[in-house]
């Protein structure tokens, strides 16, 4: 089980670099796939946003860097926090 939530937060973290690599080509926004990434990562990120928003960072978007760094906080302490709990 663990191994699959690891599976999940690691395909998330390669669906967070795709939607911030295609910002930088100003992609067309009804594009299917633009729709899709912003619709999967836009609820994780706007919080991120929120907490470190472009305007105070010389306009650069810190938000996928945050939340990689989230999903990395938890994948090191889930297995340790299960662990805990099993002894």
């Amino acid at each position: 089980m663990l191994e699959l939530i690891f599976l999940l937060l690691d395909i998330y973290k390669w669906v967070i670099i795709a939607a911030a690599l295609i910002t930088w080509v100003s992609p067309d926004p009804r594009n299917p796939i633009v729709m899709i990434l912003r619709q999967v990562t836009e609820p994780v990120l706007a919080p991120a946003r929120r907490l470190l928003p472009p305007w105070k960072t010389g306009g650069l978007d810190f938000s996928p860097l945050i939340v990689i760094f989230a999903i990395q906080l938890v994948e090191w302490a889930l297995p340790r926090l299960l662990f805990q709990a099993q002894h």
